[in-house]
C-alpha cells in the first residue's frame, strides 16, 4: 500500500447517497481511511476531532452564507481541499481561491472522477505552501539582512572600525554564543535603542 493511501479522507455531505458515490470512489481507488460527515454544523469541531489529511466537500445547491462559511474554514484548516458544486459563479470561484480551496468543481459529479480530483487538490495544495513558506523564508531572510546592517552600522560608530570589521565582530560573537547572526544584531540594535536615552543625561 502507498504512503498516498494512506491519507485520512474526510467527506462532508449532506445528501448522503451523493456521499456515498464519493466514498465509493476513495475506496475503489485504494484509500481505505475515508469518514463521511452529513451535518456541517459544527464541522470545525469535527474536522479537529478527526485531523483529516484531505477534506471533499460536495455541495448541491450552496447559499452564499454557506459558501461563505466553507471557505472561512478553507482559510482557516490548512489543508488540501476538493470542493464539488452543482453551480456557481465567478465571484464563488474567486472567492473559493482566494480561500485556499484546492480544487472547485462545479457540475459533474461522478465516481471516477474523484481520485484525480483529490491528487490534484493534494498536488496544488502541496505546490502552494511550498511557495507560501519560501516567500517567508525570503521575507525572513531580508529582514535578518536589515538588522545585520543596522547592527553593523552601529559598531562602525560607536567603535570607529570599518564596515567589514564590524561584520566580523558580529559573525565572531555569533560563533563564540552559538547563535544566529541576526539574533545577535537583534540584540545589538536592542541594547543601543535601551542606551539612547541615557546619552541626552
Amino acid at each position: 500500500m502507498s504512503v498516498r493511501s494512506n491519507l485520512k479522507i474526510l467527506v462532508i455531505d449532506e445528501n448522503t447517497i451523493r456521499a456515498s458515490i464519493i466514498e465509493a470512489g476513495l475506496r475503489e481507488a485504494g484509500y481505505a481511511d475515508v469518514w463521511v460527515v452529513s451535518e456541517i454544523d459544527g464541522i470545525a469541531t469535527r474536522i479537529e476531532t478527526l485531523d483529516p489529511d484531505v477534506i471533499v466537500i460536495d455541495l448541491e445547491n450552496p447559499n452564499r452564507d454557506m459558501l461563505e462559511s466553507l471557505f472561512q474554514l478553507a482559510k482557516a484548516v490548512r489543508r488540501p481541499i476538493a470542493m464539488f458544486v452543482d453551480h456557481s459563479d465567478a465571484s464563488s470561484i474567486e472567492a473559493a481561491v482566494e480561500a485556499g480551496v484546492s480544487a472547485y468543481v462545479i457540475d459533474g459529479l461522478r465516481k471516477e472522477r474523484v481520485k484525480p480530483i483529490v491528487d490534484m487538490a493534494i498536488s496544488r495544495f502541496n505546490a502552494f505552501s511550498r511557495m507560501a513558506r519560501e516567500l517567508e523564508e525570503a521575507r525572513t531572510e531580508l529582514e535578518n539582512r536589515k538588522l545585520v546592517e543596522r547592527a553593523r552600522g552601529i559598531l562602525m560608530k560607536s567603535r570607529g572600525i570599518s564596515e567589514d570589521q564590524a561584520y566580523v565582530l558580529l559573525r565572531k560573537t555569533a560563533m563564540n554564543q552559538n547563535r544566529k547572526i541576526a539574533e545577535i544584531a537583534q540584540s545589538l540594535i536592542t541594547a543601543a535603542g535601551l542606551l539612547e536615552p541615557g546619552d541626552e543625561t
